[in-house]
């Protein structure tokens, strides 16, 4: 409950940034804003996880590590968004819904079968939900492949706590105000 209450105040706080992002998505290719992506979540429930949209109309669904080309893709005003994860705040509409909590591993694209299958459920990390933010975002964010990913959710599972969770908020705010390891 808590959660949400944080949420619904930070929604109102970033509203501005909210409408200057719509805006931007808009000027640079129209509707919609907003990128409706299938995601696994906690058990590997299927979840539709809300992102600004930072890629053309039209771009296959497959993670950007995995395109050959992913520039042509991206929308002028797309690296931008993404190397501040403003794509990512609207994410805080899957918390509100309950799909997400705020601080927990990253929900992986049902085409990622590799990391849900072979990986996260050897540790049990699919029992736990899925973050906005996380131990593995803070710590090298799209330089870490995903193994390394996956062991940075297993040390979040294995050491959760409040404390551990308000490290990875500071830290979150300093990957966003001083971005590095984001490809494209």
């Amino acid at each position: 409950m808590i959660q949400k209450i944080i949420t619904i105040f930070l929604l109102i706080l970033l509203a501005p940034i909210f409408l200057l992002v719509s805006i931007v998505i808009w000027l640079d290719d129209g509707f919609p804003l907003l990128y409706i992506q299938k995601n696994y979540g906690k058990n590997h429930t299927v979840f539709s996880l809300y992102k600004f949209r930072t890629m053309k109309k039209n771009t296959p669904s497959i993670p950007t590590e995995e395109m050959t080309h992913p520039k042509k893709y991206l929308l002028r005003s797309g690296s931008i968004i993404r190397k501040f994860s403003l794509d990512e705040l609207p994410q805080f509409f899957n918390v509100l819904n309950g799909t997400m909590n705020v601080i927990g591993p990253r929900p992986c694209m049902l085409n990622n079968e590799n990391i849900i299958k072979n990986l996260r459920e050897n540790y049990g990390i699919d029992k736990i939900k899925p973050g906005i933010t996380g131990l593995a975002q803070v710590n090298g964010r799209d330089a870490n492949n995903y193994a390394t990913k996956v062991d940075w959710d297993k040390k979040y599972m294995e050491n959760q706590s409040l404390l551990l969770d308000l490290k990875i908020i500071l830290k979150t705010f300093y990957v966003i105000l001083i971005p590095k390891n984001i490809k494209h």
